[in-house]
């Protein structure tokens, strides 16, 4: 089986009979630019200017436009997602918001590392696993978390 999005082989779905806690997921490290931004603005309604005109978020306080929260959060579903193999598998998450993302005006833009480790086995097939990310190594989410239902493999 390939991965529709890359032709990449599919990487195995967890079982959740062999599951074990504290297994980690594969890493996603990707990068934030401001089309990306501009086109989560579109899709979420979320037009405030600190995530799209550097004036407006320099007097925010900030030193640049910075991500939408939610655009990295969705980062981190997305990585527990794939790694169920079903993109409806999350049920439930949770995330603080522990500092901004700054993006700079570049071709690379802003590099965001996100790591997850299976927390804890459920009832009813579902995991939660815990999460982090990170932006220039400071930590951009906190307490954050995914439930997800493991389907039969």
């Amino acid at each position: 089986m390939t991965d529709p999005g890359t032709g990449a082989p599919a990487a195995a779905r967890p079982e959740y009979e062999t599951l074990v806690e504290g297994t980690a997921l594969p890493p996603l490290r990707c990068a934030l630019t401001r089309a990306d931004l501009r086109r989560y603005a579109a899709a979420s309604g979320d037009h405030n200017p600190i995530h799209l005109d550097d004036a407006a978020a320099r007097a925010a306080g900030f030193p640049s436009v910075i991500a939408h929260g939610m655009l990295s959060m969705a980062k981190a579903v997305g990585l527990v997602a794939d790694w169920a193999g079903d993109p409806a598998a999350p049920e439930e998450s949770f995330a603080r918001f522990a500092r901004p993302v700054p993006v700079p005006d570049d071709a690379v833009g802003a590099v965001l590392d996100v790591r997850a480790t299976v927390a804890a086995k459920l009832p009813d097939r579902r995991v939660k696993v815990a999460v982090e990310a990170r932006c220039a190594g400071e930590k951009v989410l906190s307490s954050a978390w995914v439930v997800v239902r493991l389907g039969p493999s």
